[in-house]
């Protein structure tokens, strides 16, 4: 693992300050989500769930995978920040209620 400066642990904090990008990251670590599942979950617009996708992305912390027109998003746990992120993840309530919304919602997904 590589060691991370203040400045790097700094701006990873401050990306996770968000509790959207925090939320999202703890279901990242459960599984594998396309966009269009977390707009269900989150009750957010595509775009607005993309920006904090894009930021999550940008920082490393997230991985994308194209299945036909969709993208996959999946937790880098490559990622040199893997570590401080898993030990702030522990601390962060269970995304078991957002799964269910997700389970209640899946007769409507089209994203597969």
């Amino acid at each position: 693992m590589k060691t991370t400066t203040l400045e790097e642990s700094a701006n990873i904090l401050k990306l996770l300050g968000d509790k959207t990008r925090l939320s999202i990251l703890g279901l990242l670590q459960i599984k594998t989500f396309c966009v269009c599942e977390l707009v269900d979950i989150f009750k957010m617009t595509q775009p607005a769930i993309s920006q904090h996708l894009r930021k999550l992305k940008d920082a490393g912390l997230v991985k994308e995978k194209r299945k036909g027109q969709w993208i996959h998003y999946s937790l880098n746990r490559n990622s040199d920040y893997f570590q401080l992120v898993e030990d702030i993840l522990r601390h962060i309530p269970s995304q078991d209620d957002k799964l269910n919304i997700l389970k209640q919602q899946s007769s409507k997904m089209t994203c597969k």
